[in-house]
């Protein structure tokens, strides 16, 4: 006979204010792997890299799953390690580059530019974002870390087409003012 499995801190997460039980790591790689398979093909540009920080990313669930505490979305946790890892690996190459490169990255790699040139220039988009509302600074940064516009809608309560309409709107504004700026983008 089955025994009841007990709860532990890693079984309960909170979605939208609300507990819910966690699901088993099987479940997690069948609901986010090809987001985050999308999402680390987009950060690495080569897809076996992508496919060997996938790996990484649940093997480092796996291990760390007894220890979340359900202060963020499943989602944005498995986002985060993904992150690191491949932050990781771009410090191991790399030294210098800071966990700021990867909204860089989404910047540039989209439609803001092909590689940013400068620190500068990257400052300078920090900049400007700060002038932005609350809304379209977190919906980049939602998007940056490989939320799909129907999720965004859903946690910031507006519809997908608007998540969709203030991005492109966000970077078509970022665009215009860095070229009026002079920044070869």
């Amino acid at each position: 006979r089955d025994q009841p499995r007990s709860r532990g801190l890693g079984d309960v997460y909170k979605r939208q204010g609300q507990a819910m039980p966690l699901p088993e790591l099987e479940e997690l790689y069948t609901l986010y792997r090809t987001d985050l398979y999308r999402y680390l093909c987009h950060l690495t540009h080569d897809q076996t890299e992508a496919e060997d920080i996938l790996s990484e990313t649940f093997l480092r669930a796996m291990r760390r799953l007894p220890t979340y505490r359900g202060d963020c979305a499943v989602k944005t946790w498995l986002f985060g390690i993904a992150r690191n890892i491949w932050l990781e690996s771009l410090r191991k190459r790399r030294p210098d580059v800071s966990a700021d490169d990867l909204l860089e990255n989404y910047l540039a790699e989209d439609t803001l530019t092909e590689h940013t040139d400068t620190r500068l220039q990257w400052q300078r988009v920090c900049e400007l974002l700060q002038q932005k509302d609350d809304r379209a600074r977190r919906i980049m940064q939602l998007r940056a870390e490989g939320y799909t516009y129907a999720e965004i809608a859903v946690q910031l309560h507006i519809s997908e087409s608007s998540a969709r309409v203030i991005e492109h709107r966000t970077r078509s504004w970022l665009k215009e003012i860095l070229t009026k700026e002079g920044y070869d983008l």
